[in-house]
């Protein structure tokens, strides 16, 4: 078959293999670069998936003045991403839902930035709430998620 069957060997008189130290290298080096190709995607898809909103609510009071109570929220996006508050819930009902509920500020929706803080400012009638009781606050985001917090009127 063929005319010179030991050029077809590689311990032949024609083709010579490579030495076992120069593919140990060649083959470390292109493990390593796989493996750091892997890490940069790897590394670029948990950045693209990691990112959230999270939103705390540093402090919240209530102050009586007569003839409604004032709600005062500090809350503060400590996620690593931009959130949006949509809605705000007064005892699990909405606060558009209240005859004698109002948002003072700020407006809704409100943006708010990653790192940046907001003081909500909320006035509540005396008609549904009386002195001593406890109100649930829920703020909102555009996102479905929900930071509630309980404050007592005085």
């Amino acid at each position: 078959m063929f005319l010179f069957p030991q050029y077809c060997f590689l311990g032949g008189y024609g083709l010579r293999g490579i030495s076992p130290v120069i593919a140990t290298v060649i083959i470390i080096a292109v493990a390593i670069t796989i493996a750091v190709a892997v890490a940069l995607w790897i590394t670029g898809l948990t950045g693209t998936f990691t990112r959230y909103e999270r939103l705390e609510i540093v402090y919240a009071y209530a102050e009586w003045n007569k003839p409604n109570w004032t709600i005062t929220l500090t809350v503060k996006n400590t996620g690593p991403s931009d959130a949006t508050i949509d809605e705000i819930f007064i005892n699990g009902r909405p606060l558009s839902t209240y005859n004698n509920v109002s948002l003072v500020t700020p407006s809704l929706p409100y943006p708010l930035a990653s790192g940046t803080r907001v003081s909500i400012e909320i006035r509540l009638g005396n008609q549904e709430f009386m002195h001593g009781a406890t109100v649930e606050i829920k703020i909102h985001s555009a996102a479905g998620n929900e930071y509630p917090k309980q404050v007592t009127l005085p």
